[in-house]
Protein backbone atom coordinates (compact mmCIF):
# COMPACT_ATOMS: atom_id res chain seq x y z
CA UNK A 1 0.00 0.00 0.00
CA UNK A 2 3.22 2.30 -0.05
CA UNK A 3 2.83 3.69 -3.23
CA UNK A 4 -0.81 4.97 -2.36
CA UNK A 5 0.93 7.34 0.27
CA UNK A 6 0.58 11.03 0.45
CA UNK A 7 4.45 10.93 0.83
CA UNK A 8 4.92 8.60 -2.48
CA UNK A 9 2.58 10.74 -5.12
CA UNK A 10 3.45 14.38 -4.27
CA UNK A 11 5.87 17.08 -3.12
CA UNK A 12 4.06 18.92 -0.61
CA UNK A 13 6.05 22.20 -1.25
CA UNK A 14 3.91 22.98 -4.19
CA UNK A 15 0.91 23.18 -2.50
CA UNK A 16 -1.00 25.78 0.31
CA UNK A 17 -2.21 22.84 1.70
CA UNK A 18 1.13 21.56 2.69
CA UNK A 19 0.74 21.79 6.05
CA UNK A 20 -3.32 20.38 5.97
CA UNK A 21 -1.95 17.51 3.73
CA UNK A 22 1.02 16.70 6.35
CA UNK A 23 -1.23 15.38 8.64
CA UNK A 24 -2.73 12.50 6.85
CA UNK A 25 -1.42 9.18 5.61
CA UNK A 26 -3.51 8.49 2.44
CA UNK A 27 -4.92 11.23 0.45
CA UNK A 28 -8.36 10.63 0.57
CA UNK A 29 -8.34 10.88 4.31
CA UNK A 30 -8.46 14.65 3.44
CA UNK A 31 -11.31 14.89 1.28
CA UNK A 32 -13.83 15.74 4.22
CA UNK A 33 -12.14 18.64 5.41
CA UNK A 34 -11.29 20.13 2.48
CA UNK A 35 -13.92 22.97 2.53
CA UNK A 36 -12.73 23.81 6.38
CA UNK A 37 -8.98 23.78 5.52
CA UNK A 38 -9.95 26.36 2.57
CA UNK A 39 -11.67 28.76 4.74
CA UNK A 40 -9.08 28.22 7.46
CA UNK A 41 -6.44 28.84 5.01
CA UNK A 42 -8.07 31.75 3.10
CA UNK A 43 -8.64 34.14 6.24
CA UNK A 44 -4.80 33.77 6.53
CA UNK A 45 -4.48 35.29 3.04
CA UNK A 46 -2.89 38.48 2.28
CA UNK A 47 -5.00 40.97 1.25
CA UNK A 48 -1.97 42.84 -0.82
CA UNK A 49 -1.82 39.36 -2.91
CA UNK A 50 -5.79 38.05 -2.96
CA UNK A 51 -8.75 39.90 -3.74
CA UNK A 52 -11.79 38.82 -1.43
CA UNK A 53 -14.78 39.57 -3.90
CA UNK A 54 -17.27 37.44 -2.03
CA UNK A 55 -17.75 35.64 1.34
CA UNK A 56 -14.87 32.88 1.17
CA UNK A 57 -13.84 33.12 -2.26
CA UNK A 58 -9.81 34.62 -2.49
CA UNK A 59 -8.02 35.25 -5.78
CA UNK A 60 -5.01 36.14 -6.74
CA UNK A 61 -4.28 39.67 -7.83
CA UNK A 62 -1.86 37.63 -10.82
CA UNK A 63 -4.73 35.30 -11.93
CA UNK A 64 -6.74 35.39 -14.56
CA UNK A 65 -10.41 34.58 -14.28
CA UNK A 66 -13.18 35.11 -17.34
CA UNK A 67 -16.26 36.90 -16.79
CA UNK A 68 -18.19 33.88 -17.49
CA UNK A 69 -16.78 31.54 -14.86
CA UNK A 70 -18.39 30.84 -11.63
CA UNK A 71 -16.60 30.25 -8.49
CA UNK A 72 -18.58 29.35 -5.77
CA UNK A 73 -17.50 29.11 -2.00
CA UNK A 74 -15.19 28.20 -0.44
CA UNK A 75 -12.32 28.42 -2.98
CA UNK A 76 -8.67 30.12 -3.47
CA UNK A 77 -7.53 30.30 -6.81
CA UNK A 78 -3.54 30.73 -6.73
CA UNK A 79 -1.24 33.14 -8.88
CA UNK A 80 -1.28 33.00 -12.52
CA UNK A 81 -3.59 30.64 -12.85
CA UNK A 82 -6.29 31.04 -15.64
CA UNK A 83 -10.16 30.07 -14.98
CA UNK A 84 -11.68 30.01 -18.54
CA UNK A 85 -14.91 30.67 -19.99
CA UNK A 86 -17.72 29.42 -18.39
CA UNK A 87 -15.59 27.45 -15.90
CA UNK A 88 -18.03 25.67 -13.04
CA UNK A 89 -15.91 26.12 -9.58
CA UNK A 90 -19.07 24.39 -7.36
CA UNK A 91 -17.21 25.29 -4.25
CA UNK A 92 -14.83 23.39 -1.79
CA UNK A 93 -11.31 23.88 -4.26
CA UNK A 94 -7.87 24.80 -3.91
CA UNK A 95 -6.50 25.73 -7.02
CA UNK A 96 -2.16 26.08 -6.86
CA UNK A 97 -0.38 28.23 -9.07
CA UNK A 98 0.12 28.69 -13.18
CA UNK A 99 -3.07 26.16 -13.07
CA UNK A 100 -5.21 26.04 -16.16
CA UNK A 101 -9.10 25.84 -15.44
CA UNK A 102 -10.64 25.28 -18.66
CA UNK A 103 -14.09 25.93 -20.82
CA UNK A 104 -17.11 24.33 -19.10
CA UNK A 105 -14.57 22.43 -16.69
CA UNK A 106 -16.45 21.40 -13.16
CA UNK A 107 -14.60 21.36 -9.82
CA UNK A 108 -15.60 20.19 -6.66
CA UNK A 109 -14.23 19.42 -3.57
CA UNK A 110 -10.66 19.15 -4.67
CA UNK A 111 -7.15 20.28 -4.44
CA UNK A 112 -5.49 20.85 -7.24
CA UNK A 113 -1.70 21.48 -7.17
CA UNK A 114 0.53 23.94 -8.80
CA UNK A 115 1.12 23.82 -12.49
CA UNK A 116 -2.32 21.55 -13.09
CA UNK A 117 -3.80 21.52 -16.38
CA UNK A 118 -7.65 20.96 -16.38
CA UNK A 119 -7.81 22.62 -20.12
CA UNK A 120 -10.83 21.52 -21.77
CA UNK A 121 -14.32 19.48 -20.35
CA UNK A 122 -13.35 17.88 -17.71
CA UNK A 123 -15.10 17.16 -14.58
CA UNK A 124 -12.95 16.95 -11.29
CA UNK A 125 -14.82 16.22 -8.01
CA UNK A 126 -13.75 14.51 -4.64
CA UNK A 127 -10.03 14.28 -6.18
CA UNK A 128 -6.21 15.47 -5.66
CA UNK A 129 -4.33 16.26 -8.66
CA UNK A 130 -0.66 16.88 -8.17
CA UNK A 131 1.82 18.93 -9.42
CA UNK A 132 2.48 19.25 -12.83
CA UNK A 133 -0.62 16.85 -13.28
CA UNK A 134 -2.72 17.07 -16.72
CA UNK A 135 -6.24 16.25 -17.55
CA UNK A 136 -6.33 15.25 -21.25
CA UNK A 137 -9.77 16.89 -22.71
CA UNK A 138 -13.01 15.54 -22.10
CA UNK A 139 -11.36 13.28 -19.09
CA UNK A 140 -13.15 13.00 -16.21
CA UNK A 141 -12.93 11.29 -12.74
CA UNK A 142 -15.66 9.12 -11.69
CA UNK A 143 -16.28 9.92 -7.46
CA UNK A 144 -19.51 7.72 -7.30
CA UNK A 145 -20.10 4.06 -7.60
CA UNK A 146 -23.13 2.58 -9.26
CA UNK A 147 -24.26 1.12 -6.25
CA UNK A 148 -23.56 3.42 -4.13
CA UNK A 149 -21.39 1.61 -2.19
CA UNK A 150 -18.25 3.04 -0.32
CA UNK A 151 -15.41 3.27 -2.37
CA UNK A 152 -12.35 0.87 -2.03
CA UNK A 153 -8.74 1.20 -3.59
CA UNK A 154 -7.85 -1.84 -4.74
CA UNK A 155 -4.33 -2.86 -5.75
CA UNK A 156 -2.04 -5.38 -6.25
CA UNK A 157 -1.37 -5.77 -2.12
CA UNK A 158 -5.38 -5.83 -1.46
CA UNK A 159 -7.76 -3.69 -0.52
CA UNK A 160 -8.11 -0.27 1.07
CA UNK A 161 -11.30 0.68 2.83
CA UNK A 162 -12.38 4.77 2.07
CA UNK A 163 -15.34 4.78 4.13
CA UNK A 164 -16.27 6.92 1.61
CA UNK A 165 -19.52 7.51 -0.66
CA UNK A 166 -17.58 10.14 -2.57
CA UNK A 167 -14.02 9.47 -3.95
CA UNK A 168 -12.71 10.36 -7.18
CA UNK A 169 -9.12 9.96 -8.60
CA UNK A 170 -6.14 10.42 -6.74
CA UNK A 171 -3.08 11.87 -9.51
CA UNK A 172 0.49 12.00 -8.31
CA UNK A 173 2.83 14.51 -9.27
CA UNK A 174 3.29 14.99 -13.52
CA UNK A 175 0.60 12.26 -14.20
CA UNK A 176 -0.51 12.39 -17.95
CA UNK A 177 -4.71 11.46 -18.40
CA UNK A 178 -5.38 11.26 -22.31
CA UNK A 179 -8.34 12.45 -23.58
CA UNK A 180 -11.58 11.02 -23.20
CA UNK A 181 -10.54 8.73 -20.17
CA UNK A 182 -12.35 7.89 -17.27
CA UNK A 183 -11.08 7.40 -13.74
CA UNK A 184 -13.14 5.62 -11.76
CA UNK A 185 -14.17 5.98 -8.24
CA UNK A 186 -11.07 5.04 -5.91
CA UNK A 187 -8.47 4.98 -8.95
CA UNK A 188 -4.91 6.31 -7.55
CA UNK A 189 -2.01 7.12 -10.02
CA UNK A 190 1.16 7.27 -9.19
CA UNK A 191 4.30 9.56 -9.83
CA UNK A 192 5.28 10.18 -13.50
CA UNK A 193 2.74 7.96 -15.16
CA UNK A 194 0.69 8.17 -18.48
CA UNK A 195 -2.94 6.81 -19.25
CA UNK A 196 -3.45 6.22 -23.01
CA UNK A 197 -6.75 8.01 -24.09
CA UNK A 198 -10.27 6.64 -23.92
CA UNK A 199 -8.81 4.15 -21.16
CA UNK A 200 -11.30 2.95 -18.49
CA UNK A 201 -9.17 3.15 -15.26
CA UNK A 202 -9.84 1.63 -11.83
CA UNK A 203 -7.62 0.84 -9.14
CA UNK A 204 -3.88 1.62 -8.59
CA UNK A 205 -1.23 2.55 -11.19
CA UNK A 206 1.73 2.22 -10.40
CA UNK A 207 4.60 5.25 -10.81
CA UNK A 208 6.79 5.50 -13.96
CA UNK A 209 4.17 3.46 -15.34
CA UNK A 210 1.96 3.49 -18.73
CA UNK A 211 -1.63 2.15 -18.57
CA UNK A 212 -2.58 1.14 -22.44
CA UNK A 213 -5.46 -0.10 -24.38
CA UNK A 214 -7.64 -2.76 -22.63
CA UNK A 215 -5.64 -2.38 -19.41
CA UNK A 216 -2.55 -3.08 -20.05
CA UNK A 217 -0.08 -1.77 -17.25
CA UNK A 218 3.66 -1.55 -18.32
CA UNK A 219 6.77 0.20 -16.99
CA UNK A 220 8.53 3.23 -18.70
CA UNK A 221 11.79 3.13 -19.55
Amino acid sequence: MENTKISNLYDLSHTLAKEYLSTFTYPWEALKGISDMIISLGQTLSPDEYDNPSENVWIHKTAKVFPSAYLGAPCIIGANTEVRHCAFIRGSALVGENCVVGNSVELKNVILFDNVQTPHYNYVGDSILGYKSHMGAGSITSNVKSDKTDVVVKSADGIIETGLKKMGAMLGDCVEVGCNSVLNPGTVIGRNSNIYPTSCVRGVVPENSIFKTGGEIVEKH
